[in-house]
């Protein structure tokens, strides 16, 4: 074969390159196309995974979040497996509907819902509607799943900031729920005081910051970081710097949305209810013991 002259001075370079590769190259670049095989198998089987084999079922659904779930479903629903407290049947909600003479025909602003329990029996107990927005998007499709389950006809769910929401907010309400909120905000004032302008009536349900008996816990001890002295629309409080720490990395995590959070003590939560117009405050399960820290519910009544 005769290459001429040009044709032989290409062979020559290229022989030339051919022999800078070398044998350790040659054996990487097969690895790396066996790696990319192996990688491209693991994504398709992934992608599989997100397939369901078995017949339409509630278990199904709960599954996408397995060992996620806080809370167990209700009644006809118990014997699925989701999580174990009982916020669809709360002695909380049954005590706020006594002191607001029940939720019928009522307009609910829900914060937070988390896993629609609370939802579940606002509905039970004949609200009219319910709003319930929801931040975490995990959670908030937790709650679809939760009322595509049980069948929840008057609610409806709706993912954001609530805290964005109520600012903008000129829809009025008949109740706000606010439970297991306002600890996980970074102004919890400023909630208090939006919640004043979209409801005359608040069912709040909270830890509240108190020295000594955080000082007893050393876990909970252990997660807050120092006080700020603080003032928001003229009332005068203190904010308690309280961090999630390695609560952040489990998948159901439900605190809020940064790292840390500001706790208040429980005289100036009462305080700064009245301070802004919520003048009949009752209060019911104060909880100096528990074990995330003290708590206590509060519906407050703002006069019509």
């Amino acid at each position: 074969m005769n290459f001429g002259h040009f044709g032989m001075k290409r062979l020559k370079s290229l022989s030339v390159k051919l022999s800078r590769i070398t044998i350790e190259e040659v054996s990487m670049a097969f690895k790396k196309q066996g790696t990319n095989a192996q990688e491209q198998v693991k994504a398709l089987s992934q992608v599989l995974d997100e397939y369901v084999q078995e017949s339409p079922n509630a278990q199904n659904a709960l599954d996408i979040f397995k060992g996620e779930w806080s809370s167990r479903l209700p009644g006809t629903w118990k014997e699925l497996k989701a999580g174990t407290i009982s916020l669809f049947d709360d002695a909380r909600i049954v005590w706020a509907a006594e002191q607001l003479g029940g939720f019928k025909d009522q307009r609910v602003v829900e914060l937070g819902p988390l896993e629609a329990g609370h939802t579940y029996m606002l509905e039970s107990l004949g609200a009219e509607s319910i709003l319930a927005i929801e931040a975490n998007k995990r959670a908030y499709l937790k709650c679809l799943i939760v009322k595509e389950i049980i069948g929840l006809n008057r609610s409806r769910f709706v993912l954001g900031d609530f805290v964005s929401n109520l600012r903008e907010n000129e829809t009025p309400f008949d109740v706000c729920l606010a439970s297991g909120v306002l600890y996980h905000m970074h102004n919890p004032c400023e909630l208090i005081h939006l919640i004043s302008k979209a409801s005359k009536k608040v069912v709040l349900w909270t830890h509240y910051y108190d020295k000594e008996l955080i000082q007893a816990k050393d876990i909970v001890a252990g997660k807050f970081s120092g006080a700020l002295k603080n003032s928001y629309e003229g009332f005068d409080h203190v904010l308690h710097k309280y961090n999630y720490g390695d609560a952040l990395n489990w998948a159901g995590f439900c605190g809020g949305s940064s790292p840390h959070s500001y706790w208040m003590s429980r005289d100036d939560i009462l305080a700064c209810l009245r301070f802004f117009g919520f003048q009949d405050v009752r209060i019911g399960f104060d909880d100096p013991e528990h074990p995330n820290g003290p708590s206590f519910c509060v519906v407050a009544l703002r006069p019509f």
